[in-house]
């Protein structure tokens, strides 16, 4: 997700998306460990997405 879309979200919109974030980081966690996602780089671009949103939110 892109740093200019997330900017023309409103900070409810942020935080309902920063919650889908952290429950999507929730769930690939323990299925690489076990091996069971193909899509190794997923885990690291919602771990970046969830360190966007908090910015925005704190700005």
């Amino acid at each position: 997700m892109k740093t200019a879309e997330l900017r023309k979200k409103t900070k409810e919109d942020l935080s309902t998306l920063l919650d889908e974030k952290k429950r999507r980081r929730e769930e690939l966690v323990p299925l690489l460990r076990g091996g069971k996602v193909k899509n190794t780089k997923e885990l690291r671009g919602v771990k970046r997405d969830i360190a966007r949103i908090l910015t925005i939110i704190s700005e």
